[in-house]
């Protein structure tokens, strides 16, 4: 064999063993979740009052998570204005096999979510904690309904210790960005 001909081999090597590579993805964990991808604003209601909220989720950190804003405005039955933010990162735990959601609030607490569950069509996508730091036995669950690809509702649920959950508030949401 010439050289011409080992130079052609080990290109054709190469290549065959870069395409295999790209041909094999690892899985999307976040397949589900990419959906929520932009950004969002909406009307809310409550136990808070009634207002209006604004949205973004972005992938970050090379793909490995997905972040997330929210800021609130309500109204409440005094007149009174109460403003709600929190920001948090989905991510996928390995040795759970599942994806967790961290989400920081501007009242002081932190909520871990699991994904309790997402539909065959991938519709219906509900989250519930696995702990609240500083609100200790509660429990909390949110539930999002894909209404269309631009237009999402979003119900959450509270628990005190021992009870059912609770509607506390509603959002309807639709994409901007």
């Amino acid at each position: 064999m010439t050289m011409k001909h080992c130079r052609a081999l080990a290109c054709l090597a190469v290549t065959a063993l870069i395409g295999s590579a790209q041909a094999i993805q690892p899985a999307d964990y976040f397949a589900a979740l990419r959906v929520f991808e932009g950004q969002w604003q909406g009307s809310t209601s409550g136990k808070p009052g009634t207002g209006t909220t604004k949205r973004e989720y972005r992938f970050v950190l090379n793909g490995h998570f997905l972040w997330q804003h929210d800021n609130s405005v309500y109204q409440t039955s005094d007149g009174k204005a109460f403003a709600h933010e929190d920001e948090g990162y989905f991510s996928y735990d390995s040795n759970r096999k599942q994806i967790l959601w961290t989400q920081f609030h501007s009242e002081g607490l932190v909520n871990v979510y699991a994904l309790d569950s997402v539909s065959d069509d991938g519709k219906s996508i509900t989250f519930i904690t696995t702990e609240i730091e500083n609100l200790p036995g509660f429990r909390a669950k949110k539930h999002y309904q894909v209404v269309t690809a631009d237009t999402i509702d979003e119900t959450f649920s509270l628990a005190p210790p021992g009870q059912d959950f609770a509607l506390y508030t509603v959002a309807h949401l639709k994409r901007v960005k």
